[in-house]
């Protein structure tokens, strides 16, 4: 896919800019080839936008810092990363006496890079904030690894009179005393719309440059290509990066699907911060609340504070939630899952960490509960699930209905892959709707302290959460549930089938 023509759109000004993306979404391969240009590789361009609309091809000096390299997972290794990389560009351009203070080092490095070659700098930055990342949970390391970056990138302010192009990538861009205080005249294009497909693959482009590939998916899976486009869509699409901006595919699990002839969350397998889902837990995150009409400030969505106690912005940036819409009344973004393979991979995620070292957690764990309610065996539903509750360490069974309700959530959303559930009807909100080929089923679920299973089906009959399934001509059936602080799970449970 050509993406040459944002070369062009970039180079007409003269600033520096930062573009935030998810982790495998091309910012390194846009990085690369923003390198070829500027070290004026005219050959390799030929055929593509750029070719026709640079003319001078200027050869430039090019400092490429990559922090995908080592660890990253303490201030000395960024430190060591960081003096691998200027030990080759010194040794390039023949700098002898090298400085034991990295950014003065790098300062003495665009300098002479100017000077020798005789013309300016560019400077490009792939996952300037790797460390940053990789350090979340650790506050004290993470202050230090953020001080010493915030001296560092603060040369390519200092040193502007001999750069000519500068691009940093990242994940997350961090707020209050951050690295960007110093980079404060960074032009951050992450939610500019004319930059929006800039990583990614949009319909169009897949469709144009992969019809072969489908149609040989398609017959891998024995779907139509129409069939195998639709699955294609509603696994990977679905990214956002700016208000009314067209859907992005994530190229990583798109093309690792059409090589490997088989659908899988792909994403998920390159790793997931663990930290993340760590937090929601211990901050106690109200996970129904992703569902839709996450709202968050528009002068948020780009900024994450260490410490703040609201994910939202960080599960954007890592690419768990997109922008679904924008409130212009309040100037806010409306987020949501991108698709499939986001969502089912994230709730997969949290399972162990609400649920550590029970025995049912498997890929395929909700295969079993889904078959007892397609044979209306509602009761053998119950039984499994009471047994699920049980497995729970006892530490963490002596929780609170929010808990309960929430690992229940979870479960509900990883069957929705091979059933409808749902947790809204018309009148109110059910704990969940359950939806088979002959089968409806409404459950709600009470604490023992607070009510009885007789009261959560007085419930669903009083609100009406059936009501608007009794034209289906399906069987409608009712379950309530206790929950048992003291018992610590599920106690006991009532079945009737509605009239």
């Amino acid at each position: 896919m050509d993406k040459t023509m944002y070369i062009d759109q970039l180079t007409r000004y003269d600033c520096p800019y930062f573009l935030g993306r998810p982790r495998r979404f091309g910012k390194s391969l846009f990085l690369s080839t923003l390198k070829a240009y500027f070290l004026g590789k005219k050959e390799l361009f030929e055929g593509l936008a750029i070719s026709e609309l640079e003319k001078e091809w200027i050869e430039y000096p090019v400092i490429y810092i990559d922090l995908n390299r080592g660890s990253n997972d303490c201030l000395q290794s960024v430190k060591n990363v960081l003096s691998a990389i200027m030990d080759g560009y010194e040794s390039k351009w023949g700098i002898v006496e090298k400085y034991d203070d990295l950014p003065v080092r790098f300062a003495t490095l665009i300098q002479t890079a100017y000077e020798k070659c005789g013309q300016k700098a560019v400077v490009l930055v792939d996952e300037y904030d790797k460390a940053l990342v990789n350090t979340m949970d650790k506050p004290q390391l993470h202050d230090d690894v953020r001080d010493f970056l915030k001296g560092f990138y603060g040369i390519l302010k200092s040193m502007d009179y001999c750069l000519h192009f500068v691009f940093l990538t990242g994940v997350t861009k961090f707020s209050r005393v951050s690295v960007f205080s110093d980079l404060n005249h960074l032009t951050d294009i992450s939610l500019d719309k004319k930059y929006a497909g800039i990583c990614g693959i949009s319909a169009t482009e897949l469709v144009e440059n992969f019809e072969p590939e489908i149609h040989a998916l398609a017959e891998e899976l024995g779907k139509t290509y129409d069939e195998t486009l639709f699955e294609l869509k509603k696994r990977y699409d679905g990214y956002h990066f700016a208000k009314n901006s067209e859907g992005m595919y994530n190229p990583y699990s798109l093309l690792r699907t059409l090589a490997a002839g088989e659908l899988k969350n792909y994403w998920f397998e390159t790793g997931t911060p663990t930290f993340l889902v760590r937090m929601l837990k211990d901050i106690d995150f109200d996970l129904k609340s992703l569902e839709k009409d996450v709202k968050i400030p528009a002068d948020a969505i780009d900024k994450y504070r260490v410490g703040s106690g609201n994910p939202v912005p960080l599960l954007y940036q890592s690419g768990y939630l997109t922008i679904k819409g924008y409130d212009a009344r309040f100037n806010k973004y409306i987020l949501g899952f991108p698709n499939e393979e986001v969502k089912y991979g994230f709730l997969y995620e949290l399972l162990p960490v609400y649920m550590p070292k029970t025995d049912i957690l498997t890929e395929f764990f909700a295969g079993d509960f889904i078959e007892d309610l397609q044979e209306r065996n509602v009761e053998g539903f119950m039984i499994r699930l009471k047994a699920f509750f049980a497995g729970i360490p006892y530490k963490l069974n002596n929780k609170t209905e929010k808990h309960y309700q929430t690992i229940f959530y979870v479960m509900l959303k990883l069957m929705g892959q091979f059933i409808e559930v749902e947790q809204d009807s018309a009148i109110g909100r059910v704990d969940a709707i359950i939806v088979t080929a002959d089968t409806v089923y409404a459950f709600e679920f009470k604490l023992t302290e607070k009510a009885t299973a007789e009261d959560a089906i007085k419930q669903i009959d009083k609100k009406g959460y059936l009501t608007p399934y009794i034209a289906s001509g399906k069987k409608l059936m009712k379950v309530g549930a206790e929950f048992s602080k003291t018992e610590r799970g599920l106690k006991r449970w009532v079945i009737e089938e509605k009239n």
